[in-house]
């Protein structure tokens, strides 16, 4: 991007939840600050978009590029999963209204990045399936050692050279924010493992047809000094600049059977 170049616009798929601000306590629609500022830092115009059960696609012509946030467990009826006691509280309309969405901007040739949960449905959305609780041998949460904080939790995660991750994040070996409970299990159709954690736990993944999508396990948003949304927005920016033009009449990529019913009870 140059000065003169128009600001891309980056959609932030928003979660509800109930919030409290002056007098008020009712559910919101809610991103945080972590993930705007950095986007705004970078020269990028950050959108929320809240979760809407109809999962409408035009939103994506209305921006240059998507990002996927953290949050709640994605529901393992996504994947075709019996659900484990270990899973958490999750969230089907915000799942199907993200898969939708991020299908949809993949379809189109815009550039996306998931971050934690949001890698994960990037998983989902090929066809993938996760573990849905990540356990040491010695039966601790290694990746998410101390629920709310991520003091502690720092992984070094290898970097594939020359992969989208290394190139975006700037070098090799990176030492990553972490904060999960669940993991990669089975890899998409299309995707590529391209970190790992020293444990062997897959911490980035992106389309192996070297399209601008890219997901991160951990939080970049909790390092100031992480080069991902600058990547993100770099991207788009050349997308809104007059770079690699949108696909007018987009293929929504392929998934599993169980995620195709659940996009279309939703659409």
């Amino acid at each position: 991007m140059t000065p003169d170049s128009p600001r891309p616009v980056i959609g932030i798929c928003a979660v509800r939840e109930g919030a409290r601000w002056a007098f008020w306590n009712q559910d919101a629609h809610l991103v945080a600050d972590s993930y705007v500022a950095p986007l705004q830092r970078a020269g990028a115009v950050a959108v929320l978009l809240a979760v809407d059960a109809r999962a409408p696609l035009e939103l994506l012509d209305r921006v240059d590029g998507l990002m996927l946030i953290g949050g709640a467990d994605v529901d393992p009826a996504c994947y075709g999963a019996v659900r484990d006691p270990a899973s958490e509280s999750t969230y089907p309309e915000r799942d199907a209204f993200e898969i939708a969405l991020l299908r949809g901007a993949i379809a189109r040739g815009l550039p996306v990045l998931g971050i934690c949960r949001g890698m994960q449905l990037l998983n989902v959305a090929f066809g993938g399936t996760l573990v849905q609780d990540l356990v040491a041998a010695d039966g601790t949460h290694s990746h998410r050692k101390v629920k709310g904080t991520f003091d502690g939790n720092d992984h070094t995660v290898g970097l594939t050279p020359g992969s989208l991750a290394a190139r975006a994040v700037g070098e090799h070996l990176h030492v990553a924010h972490c904060h999960h409970h669940q993991a990669v299990l089975d890899l998409g159709d299309g995707l590529v493992a391209s970190g790992r954690a020293e444990d062997g736990v897959v911490e980035a993944i992106e389309l192996a047809d070297g399209r601008w999508a890219l997901g991160v396990q951990w939080h970049p948003e909790a390092d100031d000094r992480s080069r991902l949304f600058g990547a993100l927005c770099q991207a788009a920016g050349d997308l809104a600049s007059g770079g690699p033009q949108r696909i007018s009449k987009p293929e929504i990529p392929s998934g599993s059977s169980s995620l195709t019913s659940t996009l279309s009870t939703s659409a």
